[in-house]
């Protein structure tokens, strides 16, 4: 079990102070999209260079043109493209593609506005991706909601792929999580909000390190 650290809402030099406070204490950070949308791949390859023994995620959420979108991640440093499971079959197959040809780099699908996640999942677990996120975004999480349930769906009937948690995870609903067993716990404001984030980090990293 790992532990992924999400950066949203900071511009570069604020990431790059942020995970070096926490580094010791994760094991992936995730470029966010929205700091993709405002700072483009230089981000991701600028934390990369910063941090080359952290593995890197580009929060993509490719909808199209999985491959060509997957190639330029990996030449900028990403190790894993985030792209949506409501993409076409076609896309998600050749984001994977692209993914064998850049030398093992990773697909994380995200399961964001899925109904059917048993049956999805089944789906894009069969196309060979590495790992599959269940994701209660930002609006549903403002609702009360939360990727727990939806998560022991997909481990009910996932083969092949890894599974990934995130949404709202905090430490005081990380045991929860963990009870559940996946094996990328994906968190951001429940470090990156908390005062003393090193020390949080480090508690959530013992947590997900016992119960892996």
């Amino acid at each position: 079990m790992e532990l992924q650290l999400a950066l949203d809402l900071v511009d570069i030099p604020q990431g790059i102070a942020l995970v070096k406070e926490v580094e010791a204490h994760i094991d992936v950070v995730e470029i966010g999209t929205p700091i993709i949308i405002n700072e483009g791949l230089h981000a991701v390859k600028a934390m990369k260079e910063a941090f080359p023994n952290l593995k890197v995620l580009a929060d993509l959420k490719v909808m199209d043109a999985g491959g060509y979108e997957v190639m330029k991640a990996s030449e900028a440093g990403a190790d894993i493209v985030t792209i949506l499971a409501v993409a076409e079959d076609a896309t998600i197959r050749g984001a994977v593609e692209e993914a064998r040809k850049q030398g093992g780099k990773k697909i994380l699908v995200d399961m964001i506005g899925v109904k059917n996640l048993e049956q999805r999942a089944k789906e894009v677990d069969a196309l060979g991706v590495d790992y599959i996120c269940v994701h209660t975004g930002y609006d549903l999480q403002a609702e009360g909601e939360s990727p727990f349930e939806g998560l022991k769906a997909v481990k009910s009937v996932v083969k092949h792929a890894k599974t990934a948690v995130a949404g709202g995870i905090k430490l005081s609903t990380l045991p929860e999580v963990i009870a559940a067993q996946p094996d990328l716990v994906i968190v951001g404001g429940g470090i990156t909000g908390e005062g003393d984030k090193q020390a949080i980090a480090a508690q959530m990293q013992q947590l997900v390190k016992q119960g892996a």
